[in-house]
């Protein structure tokens, strides 16, 4: 068994390059570091590490591994395997998986110091092996299996521990025979190489932590951002879908529109921290609806506010029909006490009075059925249907639970029925149309870096229109981004085919793009991604991925108010 610091810092004579190009080797050490700076990608680090490491020190092949678990679970997990004689590469980009079995650094609760990448890792030294075959400190058998399967001769060893900036080891890096600059075969890895190795690394856990660090920050952001949208969906399922889906669709017609290679849209052009800030813009979009209250937020009828009061409505005609009923059996008992009236003039009287109730009754159960109906909302109330609620609230009376006579409506109710088109009064739209004032304070409000300054301005703009008669800032078409105008488009189109909609059907492509069009002629959206987000089927597919098949109908994109192909 090897004892801590057995193979540390061991020079091994003779080793290839030892000082011919060296300042070359260093240049190049320098160049890679530059680079690893730049990788934005985890994978394709490790791999730029572990390929660098292996030109630098001339080395066949070479194993990176990354320290998972913690105590005595932890574990060196294969990252990236590459042995260029053999032709093998395993994990990093190349899509192939590695099948290794990642190496405990703990066994029976004692240190494993038998594996050497375990030693290095346990210990924070660097361990140079001459030939793992006479190496007597470490458990090679694993190897000698391997060569055995491959016809490969595992010889000369260099495994350098990666340790971060707190002093912690975050992985290892392994090397395997170095070839040597003379081409005489295999040959010790030398003190240089040696000196080389442990500097990328110490370069390479920089690159690596800062990368991890990044990227768990990007995920507790984003986490974030879904803990606000559940927050809103646990307020309202229904706007909670929107939230997701809008996004989806913006990045879609944002990808059609940067394919554009022609037209008025050919210079816009998008890189990966364009997507991820229009990305975060989408879902970030509607944040401010956490502060619109659910009664409003939901409104699946007219007169809906905690509860659906056409309940109240219908208990009022409930009581009028029983007042109607109750008369008319006081009548028919005036009648029969009334002295020298005939038994068939009785019974005639009796019968018009059950024709007089039975027309009450009629009457009383349309109008009822009426205001059931006006209540659902529609997208166009006609006028007639509007004074008629109006009739209704007047020409019934009913005591209210003060005892005074009072209108068959209030003034409320009336103005809730006779809403022209959806559920919302004017009042109430300015609380939902607040929304986006709310996400527009909460969004300028946090101190965004760099790659992400313009997420409130895009996030800020679906509700603007072309001709500046959106709101809240009333901009025009020249003074918002094309990916705020992007967003607009998707927000409208995702709110026309939802299917979740408490107070309406989805509606089809075909109806939904007649829609947009006559916005587009209208000067609400922008006519030029309008043009994309048909020409390129957008719509369709984004109605693949999330409308139900019967919405999905044949488009005529002849048909389309305002298309230009």
């Amino acid at each position: 068994m090897a004892q801590a610091g057995t193979f540390a810092d061991r020079a091994v004579p003779g080793g290839a390059g030892a000082d011919e190009d060296l300042f070359q080797r260093l240049e190049r050490l320098n160049e890679i570091g530059a680079a690893l700076s730049l990788e934005k990608n985890l994978a394709a680090l490790l791999e730029r590490i572990l390929i660098a490491a292996k030109t630098i020190t001339r080395a066949d092949g070479g194993t990176l591994y990354l320290v998972e678990g913690e105590g005595e679970a932890q574990r060196l997990r294969f990252e990236i395997v590459r042995t260029a004689s053999l032709d093998i590469a395993f994990g990093g980009t190349t899509g192939n998986p590695i099948a290794f079995a990642p190496l405990p650094l703990y066994r029976d609760g004692a240190p494993n110091n038998s594996m050497v990448a375990a030693y290095a890792a346990l210990t924070g030294r660097t361990v140079n092996i001459a030939d793992a075959y006479t190496e007597a400190g470490f458990d090679f058998s694993g190897t000698r299996q391997f060569d055995q399967r491959t016809g490969y001769r595992s010889q000369s060893f260099l495994t350098v521990p990666m340790k971060n900036h707190e002093g912690e080891i975050i992985g290892v890096l392994q090397l395997i025979n170095c070839q040597s600059p003379a081409g005489a075969g295999i040959v010790p890895f030398s003190e240089a190489d040696r000196r080389l190795a442990e500097s990328l690394a110490s370069q390479a856990a920089i690159a690596i932590t800062n990368r991890q660090l990044i990227d768990q920050l990007e995920t507790l952001f984003e986490s974030f951002i879904t803990l606000i949208n559940e927050a809103i969906d646990e307020k309202s399922p229904y706007t909670g879908g929107h939230c997701q889906r809008v996004p989806s669709l913006t990045m879609m017609l944002a990808e059609a529109v940067n394919e554009t290679t022609d037209g008025p849209l050919a210079s816009f052009t998008m890189n990966d921290k364009d997507r991820y800030e229009l990305r975060i813009a989408g879902l970030l979009h509607d944040c401010g609806k956490i502060t619109t209250p659910v009664h409003v937020v939901d409104k699946a009828t007219k007169l809906e506010t905690i509860f659906d009061r056409i309940a109240l409505v219908d208990t009022r005609f409930e009581v009028l029909k029983r007042d109607a009923e109750i008369e008319t059996l006081k009548a028919k008992l005036d009648l029969a006490r009334r002295p020298g009236l005939g038994e068939i003039e009785l019974r005639e009287a009796n019968r018009r009075l059950d024709r007089e109730l039975a027309e009450r009754l009629r009457r009383l159960d349309e109008d009822r059925e009426f205001l059931r109906r006006a209540n659902v909302g529609s997208e166009a109330m006609s006028e007639a249907e509007q004074e008629r609620v109006r009739a209704i609230a007047t020409a019934y009376k009913w005591r209210d639970p003060s005892g005074a006579t009072a209108n068959f409506l209030s003034d409320d109710e009336v103005a809730n029925l006779t809403i022209r088109s959806g559920t919302l009064t004017p009042a109430e739209r300015e609380i939902i149309n607040h929304h986006i004032v709310s996400t527009i304070k909460m969004l300028e409000a946090l101190p965004w870096p760099k790659h992400l300054r313009n997420v409130p301005e895009y996030a800020g703009g679906h509700h603007e229109r072309m001709d500046g008669k959106g709101y809240p800032r009333g901009l025009t078409r020249e003074q918002m981004s094309v990916q705020a105008r992007v967003m607009g488009i998707a927000d409208i189109f995702e709110a026309l085919t939802a299917k979740d909609r408490p107070y309406k059907k989805g509606k089809t492509l075909t109806e939904a793009l007649a829609i947009l069009g006559r916005f587009k002629l209208g000067g609400h959206i922008d006519p030029d991604l309008f043009d994309v987000f048909v020409r390129r089927k957008v719509y369709l597919r984004y109605a693949e991925q999330f409308l139900d098949p019967e919405q999905i109908d044949d488009v005529d994109h002849a048909a389309i108010p305002g298309f230009t192909p």
